[in-house]
C-alpha cells in the first residue's frame, strides 16, 4: 500500500491514513561503525528494535554508516541519553560523508570493540557489540539490518543495588514522531507481570 487507496474512516476519530503513522516509542539508537581507514562514525537511527533474544534489527537508508557496516559486518549500538542529546542529534544532523571527523568535533572519544571491528563511543553508558549476520540491501543504496549480539556492557555508574541497568539511571532519550521532538524516557508506573495481575 502506498498510503493513496481510499480507507474507510474510524468513527470518533482523526484520521491519517497511511502516511507518516505514529509508531511508539522510538529509541533514539546510536549506530558506531569504522570507515575504511578506521576513522570512526556514529549516526542516529530510530527505526530499531529488538528481533530475537539476542539479535537487533534496524532500517537504514543510504548513509556512510550503511557503507561501513557492508563492509565491516560489524557495528556497536549505544542509546542517546539526556546528557548527551545534543551531541547526539548533532550526529542525525551531519553526514560521515561530508564531515568525517564528527565524532572529535562533537568532543567524543572512542574505545576499539575487543569483540567487533567496530568503535564503543566511551561518553554513552550502555553498548550493545553487534556483529551483521543480516544486510538486506534495497534499491536506494540502503539496507535493512539485522545485528547479532555478541557482547554488552554497561558503566557502573547506570545499574541499580542488583547490578542490572537502572534506565531512570540512564535517562535515554526517544524521538517522538509526531512533534518532531525528544522525550526522556520516564518514571516508573508499574511492575512488569505484577500489575495486571488484580485481572486474574
Amino acid at each position: 500500500m502506498n498510503g493513496k487507496e481510499n480507507v474507510k474512516e474510524v468513527a470518533g476519530r482523526r484520521n491519517f491514513g497511511a502516511q507518516h503513522p505514529v509508531m511508539t516509542p522510538q529509541p533514539c539508537i546510536m549506530i558506531a561503525t569504522y570507515n575504511e581507514d578506521q576513522v570512526p562514525d556514529v549516526m542516529m537511527a530510530a527505526w530499531g528494535g529488538q528481533c530475537d533474544y539476542n539479535k537487533i534489527t534496524f532500517e537504514l537508508g543510504a548513509h556512510k554508516t550503511t557503507e561501513n557496516i557492508k563492509r565491516k559486518k560489524a557495528f556497536t549500538v549505544s542509546f542517546a541519553t539526556e546528557d548527551y542529546m545534543a551531541e547526539s542529534d548533532y550526529f542525525g544532523l551531519v553526514s560521515g560523508n561530508k564531515v568525517p571527523d564528527k565524532v572529535k568535533r562533537a568532543g567524543f572519544t572512542v574505545t576499539p570493540s575487543p569483540n567487533v571491528d567496530a568503535p564503543i563511543v566511551n561518553e554513552y553508558k550502555l553498548t550493545l557489540e553487534c556483529r551483521a549476520v543480516e544486510i538486506d540491501e534495497n534499491a536506494d543504496g540502503g539496507a535493512r539490518v539485522v545485528g547479532e549480539v555478541v557482547n554488552w556492557s554497561a558503566d557502573e555508574s547506570i545499574l541499580n543495588a542488583d547490578g542490572k541497568v537502572d534506565l531512570g539511571k540512564l535517562r535515554p532519550i526517544i524521538f517522538d514522531s509526531s512533534a518532531l521532538i525528544y522525550r526522556a524516557v520516564g518514571d516508573s508506573v508499574g511492575q512488569a507481570w505484577h500489575s495486571g495481575k488484580k485481572f486474574q
